[in-house]
């Protein structure tokens, strides 16, 4: 099962940030950020956004969800076709699809929010990273934005971890010590570091 099967191509799941009233699914995201780069045809973006390529080592979003995202984000106005190509050995005509003023606005604000919580770093933050580098665009602000929306996360875990005992505690310590990673990970993308810094 593919992350987005698991994520489902509805509401549910990470990067739901609303588009006025409508609300779109990562895989809803990562399609409109791809379509919004240069137009481009579905096939193309399912090879994209397939769990063998740099995007889908991320997060990977099968076909079938990736054509449901382009007939969602058409109704939505976010996408429009651009035009048509036939395709070879009498197969059905190619879709050359393009983001609307307002899909290219709305992608590009998505682009810089951090996520809520740090469970969506892994999946979320990084499609967001890997889109801005893929767009040349220095990602730092939304890593900055990023440490500082989980900070208040980590000093409520600092404090149930000093106030839980038994299993409870068990899982305040696991979860402390992945958001200290995910912390530290995100200090080293803001210094520069590809690694940690040595003892």
């Amino acid at each position: 099962m593919s992350d987005a099967d698991e994520q489902g191509a509805g509401e549910q799941g990470t990067g739901k940030q609303g588009t006025g009233k409508q609300r779109l699914s990562l895989a809803e995201w990562l399609v409109l950020c791809l379509v919004r780069e240069e137009p481009n045809y579905g096939l193309v973006l399912v090879g994209l956004l397939a769990r063998d390529s740099s995007l889908g080592q991320i997060w990977s979003v099968p076909k079938a969800v990736v054509y449901r995202a382009l007939q969602r984000l058409e109704l939505l106005g976010l996408i429009r076709t651009a035009g048509k190509q036939g395709a070879s050995k009498g197969g059905p005509d190619r879709t050359l699809l393009k983001a609307t003023p307002a899909g290219r606005a709305a992608a590009q604000a998505w682009l810089g929010v951090p996520v809520d919580h740090a469970r969506d770093v892994r999946s979320e933050l990084m499609m967001k990273l890997a889109l801005l580098d893929r767009a040349g665009t220095d990602s730092r602000v939304l890593v900055r934005a990023q440490l500082a929306r989980l900070l208040p996360v980590a000093a409520a875990l600092d404090e149930r971890l000093r106030a839980t005992t038994g299993f409870e505690r068990t899982l305040a310590l696991w979860r402390h010590e992945a958001l200290a990673a995910t912390m530290r990970f995100l200090e080293a993308l803001i210094a520069g570091r590809a690694s940690p810094p040595e003892s």
